[in-house]
């Protein structure tokens, strides 16, 4: 046989232990599909129901677009942790322990605001790395671990406060920041010349009465929603052109085959309970910054809200599978829905119920691209 008949002949003929997957199927194995899917229905559904309500208006688009980027912003932290194998159960009470930590630093003592926002990134991202580091250290189920650091972040939240002020909601951050150079970062707008020149333009609504008339109704984009794009964008190039980001799957897909090819699995999984931190003290700097004070109760329950976005968005449960862009279009699922049911007029605790129906479907349809991808049946 020649050399060229020799080349070609492997190339001919299919190797019977490679499992050929359909077009279909590769398709399905897509971890951005079903977010995909879901966010175009939740649009078209919102489009008919709710399109004459004011919701795709400048003023309705500013409020789900500022709620989808709370939930996207501890999504992403949530999905690269998830991708990584573990789970972080103590993100809401980390947001409401963040942000104590920053009224209580600024306004209690008198700290300038921008050293009580350092001073508390650093605090919180030190605590994100001592529960990894206890996960990684003692092999205990990062469940366990930071479900015990829900309790604990938690009820520091509400001890601090009410010894020092007798109370658990301490106004008075906005007075405090007035002329700091970093509270702007996480409190301010961008943008405000071109939505001037759109009001100018008529195509923003204007205020028409009061002190604010002739101002336009939206002035800028507020500084949580380019939190938001900047850290899906920066985890997304992190996860999908970086070695580091191929450590973080392997790392979740298989940690001994990963450690036996080199890859530092316990350093991974600490650096991204130290970014789960980050994210959720970014959401609970912006949240104080936003409203001029800081409680107790905040970030309840967000932390199965991250979760559940991450998983709407195809991460598997059991890790070294997931997006970014599809937590970040689960978190704005959660954004459109919660507040098109307001303008749709339809009772508001639904929006739980919903939660609920798609938690269950997501599961059900990672289940099933699990199998595909694993050749199980």
């Amino acid at each position: 046989m020649s050399q060229a008949g020799q080349g070609t002949a492997p190339l001919a003929q299919q190797d019977e232990r490679v499992k050929q997957i359909s077009p279909l199927r590769k398709a399905l194995i897509r971890p951005e599909l079903g977010a995909i899917v879901g966010t175009v229905a939740v649009f078209a559904f919102f489009l008919v129901f709710a399109s004459g309500s004011g919701m795709f208006n400048a003023q309705g688009v500013l409020n789900w677009s500022t709620v989808s980027a709370q939930f996207m912003i501890i999504a992403v932290g949530a999905c690269m942790l998830m991708i990584a194998g573990e789970f972080d159960l103590s993100v809401g009470s980390m947001i409401g322990f963040a942000g104590m930590s920053i009224a209580i630093l600024s306004v209690t003592l008198g700290w300038p605001v921008w050293s009580a926002i350092l001073v508390t990134f650093a605090l919180c991202i030190a605590l994100g790395a001592l529960n990894g580091y206890i996960v990684v250290r003692t092999g205990l189920p990062s469940f366990i671990v930071t479900l015990a650091f829900l309790f604990i972040l938690r009820g520091f939240t509400i001890f601090f406060p009410q010894m020092i002020e007798r109370k658990t909601i301490i106004g008075g951050i906005d007075t405090a920041a007035e002329g700091d150079w970093l509270a702007p970062l996480f409190g301010g707008k961008i943008g405000e010349p071109v939505f001037l020149w759109l009001a100018d333009q008529g195509l923003i609504d204007v205020y028409t009465r009061g002190t604010q008339a002739g101002r336009p109704i939206v002035d800028g984009i507020p500084m949580l929603i380019v939190w938001a794009l900047g850290l899906m964008l920066f985890a997304h190039v992190v996860l999908t052109r970086t070695r580091f980001g191929n450590w973080i799957f392997a790392s979740g897909g298989d940690a001994q085959a990963a450690r036996y090819v080199g890859v530092p699995v316990s350093r991974v999984k600490i650096l991204m309970f130290m970014f789960t931190a980050f994210c959720a003290t970014v959401f609970a700097t912006c949240q104080v910054m936003e409203f001029g004070s800081a409680g107790a109760d905040r970030g309840l329950l967000k932390e199965f809200e991250a979760i559940i976005a991450v998983v709407i968005g195809g991460a598997l449960l059991t890790g070294g599978y997931g997006s970014v862009i599809g937590a970040a279009l689960g978190a704005l699922i959660f954004g459109v829905v919660q507040q098109g049911l307001f303008f749709a007029g339809v009772e508001s605790s639904l929006f739980r119920v919903f939660l609920g129906v798609i938690l269950l479907s997501a599961v059900i349809l990672n289940t099933y691209v699990r199998r595909i991808i694993t050749g199980e049946r």
